[in-house]
């Protein structure tokens, strides 16, 4: 038998919070259309909103996580780009950069909390 606690699930009712934490998730999408964007709007956007509604803040430190990560994962795919797995790499950073934020973002409307799959937890 196993003695694991279940992990305590987040769940937001207050609507205007909620909206706040999607925007969050959202913002990331900003990287494609001008690169600094999608790194600087989640950041400030937290850092404004993270005292007013806590579940913010939550959301702000599960994002922040993946930006780091992402960037990590960039760097060693742009190193591995001699061979063909760097390539490979890059893509599956910038799908997972178009993809996880837009479920985070989703499920943060809906006042839930969404840990990207592959973050690194740098930011408790």
């Amino acid at each position: 038998m196993s003695d694991a606690k279940p992990k305590k699930v987040l769940k937001s009712k207050d609507q205007e919070a909620n909206q706040w934490a999607m925007f969050v998730h959202f913002s990331v999408l900003a990287v494609f259309a001008m690169p600094i964007a999608g790194f600087v709007l989640p950041i400030i956007i937290w850092q404004l909103k993270k005292d007013e509604f806590p579940i913010v803040d939550v959301h702000g430190k599960i994002v922040l996580n993946w930006l780091i990560s992402a960037l990590i994962y960039s760097v060693i795919s742009a190193i591995l780009l001699f061979f063909v797995v760097g390539a490979l790499g890059l893509i599956a950073v910038v799908l997972c950069t178009l993809i996880f934020p837009v479920i985070g973002g989703i499920k943060a409307n809906n006042g839930e909390v969404y840990q990207y799959p592959l973050s690194l937890t740098i930011v408790k």
